[in-house]
């Protein structure tokens, strides 16, 4: 049994303790969640940047105390020049995944930050900017200790990482990946952050410091102009529910898979299984991933291209509809593409019941491995999720934003708890969440929702098999079960996987506002509060 932290009052959960520490100084100090998360969102972008960095995108879940949710579209569109004939001119046949080529979307991070500050100040927030950014500005400047999983991951395409500039001279030692413990500074970041302090978030897009970015991705070859960075602001967007009975689950629209995490569960609800860590629990998760993810590839895209509303696919007719068609003896067969990712998600609860579910990436370890040396802001690769094809879901074209594996969650249950949760790992997220959210239903406390053996659907970081990827802790007799039913299990010489996600959750108590919460033993994180 691994035991719940539970904070009086508020906290908030992150894979970094230092991230944590940002975000439960600025409540102690009378700030609000929204708040406390920008904290976090600054701090954690200086100390984990190989799952997240300023240069990245973001997504946001803010439920008022009084039940009024809003969400936070902080994704980059792709730059003016990013065209599928340049790239074919280039003689690309993909994407590339690194360099300044791979640079080629606008990073909304900062600006998710700027709008949700402004949702901060109606809750009554007047925390100063500048104490906000402080801890990831003296982290910058000073040094901050090399995480643990900062240490043990090697890059995807590490070669072509060491050769994206800036990459080496930032994040290197003497051509190695830094030891945990080890000292990192980044002096450039930390007068960028220090200068938007003073001058305000704006200035990352429309000022001195955008200006700055602009100069140095035109001087790399990056098709990001500086009228795209002008041009950008996050929007508001309506979050995606789907109710199951006791609770009701929410998530963001495209272009993120918020619509995949919502249909699992919905599906899920209606299989009928009435015990975790059953055979019955682990297969009709599998397979409601199977029926969540035909529709997510169908379906999910720039929002301003969507084929079908994803409403349509959350009505108590379409998930009857889906659960109807899995079997719960058998597996289905799977093709599923591949979607890689490295993420941070957050969580925070204030003292009024204010919650927020945040995530904040630059898609592939180091994004595209490209440091602007003017600013420091190593840049995301999100744009490599594009095709090449313009005839496919998600082909690239300047101003469209590309298909995002970010998606905060939150779950608001019938006896009033209030649950924000979510996880990293690219097409992980989605199962990670589904694993941690019915866990707690089933009885768990977060901790132990959050600690238990997980699994994966289909391929990871390094590996081209779709198989059914297990943590080797699950009971011998339930693998056995689900190899008996078709299902093509991989056993994991792992205990404790990165592969298989970082998660956290808040949970409040309404009686007596108390907030039980956890970040994932897989991480280097965990939960702080008041």
């Amino acid at each position: 049994m691994t035991d719940t932290p539970i904070f009086a009052s508020a906290a908030v959960a992150a894979p970094h303790s230092l991230a944590s520490e940002a975000g439960r100084a600025v409540l102690a100090a009378g700030g609000n969640a929204v708040e406390a998360m920008v904290a976090m969102a600054a701090a954690i972008a200086v100390v984990y940047p190989h799952m997240n960095a300023v240069g990245g995108d973001g997504f946001w879940l803010v439920r008022e105390p009084g039940g009024r949710l809003h969400g936070i579209d902080a994704s980059g569109p792709a730059g003016a020049l990013a065209t599928i004939r340049r790239y074919r001119d280039k003689g690309y046949d993909a994407i590339p995944p690194r360099g300044p080529d791979a640079a080629l979307t606008v990073a909304g991070a900062v600006g998710g930050w700027a709008l949700a500050l402004e949702l901060a100040r109606a809750l009554g927030g007047r925390m100063p900017l500048r104490d906000l950014l402080g801890a990831a500005i003296g982290h910058a400047r000073d040094g901050s200790p090399v995480s643990a999983s900062q240490a043990r991951t090697t890059p995807m395409a590490f070669d072509e990482a060491r050769q994206a500039p800036g990459f080496s001279e930032t994040f290197l030692v003497e051509g190695a990946l830094p030891k945990e413990g080890a000292t990192q500074r980044n002096a450039a970041l930390a007068a960028t952050l220090d200068h938007l302090a003073s001058a305000g978030l704006d200035d990352f897009y429309r000022g001195d410091v955008g200006r700055e970015i602009a100069f140095d991705l035109d001087r790399l070859g990056a098709p990001v102009t500086r009228a795209d960075l002008e041009a950008y602001r996050a929007r508001l967007a309506a979050p995606l529910t789907a109710s199951i009975p006791g609770a009701s689950l929410h998530n963001m629209p495209p272009p993120t898979q918020g619509l995949a995490s919502l249909m699992i569960l919905g599906v899920f609800a209606r299989l009928g299984v009435e015990r975790g860590e059953s055979f019955a629990h682990v297969h009709g998760l599998v397979e409601a991933t199977k029926r969540a993810f035909r529709v997510r590839d169908a379906v999910v895209t720039d929002p301003a291209r969507l084929p079908a509303d994803p409403a349509s696919f959350l009505t108590a007719e379409r998930l009857q509809r889906e659960a109807d068609a899995v079997s719960m003896t058998r597996a289905a067969r799977f093709p599923l593409a591949w979607g890689e990712g490295d993420t941070v998600w957050m969580g925070a609860i204030d003292v009024r019941g204010t919650a927020v579910s945040y995530i904040q990436s630059i898609y592939w370890e180091y994004g595209s491995g490209c440091v602007l040396p003017r600013t420091g802001v190593l840049w995301q690769n999100r744009g490599a999720s594009f095709s090449l094809d313009p005839s496919a879901p998600n082909p690239l074209e300047p101003g469209r934003k590309p298909f995002h594996t970010l998606n905060p969650a939150m779950a608001v249950f019938a006896d009033g708890r209030v649950m924000p949760y979510g996880s990293m790992g690219g097409d992980g997220q989605p199962q990670f969440q589904a694993a941690i959210f019915t866990r707690h239903a089933f009885g768990m406390g977060p901790a132990e929702a959050v600690d238990a053996p997980r699994w994966l659907l289909g391929r990871t970081w390094g590996s081209a098999s779709a198989t059914l990827k297990l943590e080797d802790r699950f009971d011998p007799s339930l693998v056995r079960a689900l190899r008996e039913a078709g299902h093509e299990v991989e056993v994991l010489p792992q205990a404790y996987s990165d592969t298989l996600g970082h998660a956290g959750m808040l949970v409040r108590d309404p009686r007596t506002g108390a907030v039980a919460a956890a970040h994932d033993p897989r991480s280097d994180g965990g939960a702080a509060g008041l």
